[in-house]
């Protein structure tokens, strides 16, 4: 294979054939990605794909988030050159700017996870995003971790699904699903499935209705016929004093 090709290769994505590329959703049954093939979105060049990474991240070209995601599609883009010897120099180039993105702005997000498209790393600091998958369109802030939930089973890691949100300082924590157009709240920990469109607040992250936060006034709580009872005791023997007292005038 000619340097030339090697080239072509990366920058297309289709000019090698990906003799071990598995579609398919992501499901916690299927073997974890083991990092021997090339895992971006197919159907699109990589240069394509990084330039919808930069349109996703405000065209900020030295946002935190897009290098880490760049550098992510950079590390799968070169497993679709099968000869290790040609392959080596990318392989080093890849560590070292994988390692520079953890080391300078605290993101460790390996080539090994299966990343959608458009995803948008909010922020940077204290970010390991060891999921199994996620999916497009999926919006990320700093302080999260995607990951295991011990650290005896290397296999129970996260599937974030499509167009899920995920606030400040959360964990999604084991082999759980997160549902598609989900909403995590800040510093929640989800160690359990989350229903797509549902929106989870807590530790542990529980699915709430915000639609009663809606309302100006929210309502007490319920009291008991006892005390309703004595409250308008309590009244009728105020206007009889009064009347008393109106009368003794």
């Amino acid at each position: 294979m000619s340097f030339k090709r090697v080239v072509k290769a990366l920058v297309t994505n289709r000019a090698i054939p990906r003799l071990h590329r598995k579609e398919g959703v992501p499901s916690h049954e299927a073997p974890l990605p083991d990092g021997a093939s090339n895992e971006n979105p197919e159907g699109v060049g990589l240069l394509e794909l990084i330039g919808e990474d930069l349109r996703t991240h405000d065209y900020d070209a030295l946002a935190p988030g897009f290098w880490a995601v760049a550098v992510h599609r950079l590390g799968n883009a070169r497993m679709d050159v099968h000869s290790k010897l040609l392959r080596a120099p990318l392989t080093v180039a890849y560590h070292a700017a994988f390692t520079g993105v953890n080391w300078l702005w605290g993101i460790d997000l390996s080539y090994t996870v299966k990343l959608g498209r458009r995803v948008r790393i909010w922020h940077h600091g204290g970010m390991v995003l060891g999921a199994r998958a996620i999916g497009d369109d999926v919006h990320i802030r700093h302080n999260t971790t995607l990951g295991l939930a011990n650290r005896h089973d290397k296999t129970m890691k996260p599937i974030i699904r499509a167009r899920a949100d995920i606030g400040a300082g959360a964990a999604v924590l084991g082999a759980v699903t997160v549902g598609e157009d989900c909403v995590i709240g800040a510093n929640s920990v989800v160690m359990r499935d989350l229903p797509a469109g549902s929106t989870a607040f807590g530790v542990p992250a529980r699915p709430v209705n915000l639609q009663a936060n809606s309302a100006s006034v929210l309502p007490g709580p319920r009291r008991s016929e006892k005390e309703s009872s004595g409250d308008e005791s309590v009244v009728r023997l105020k206007d009889r004093s009064g009347e008393s007292n109106a009368g003794s005038r």
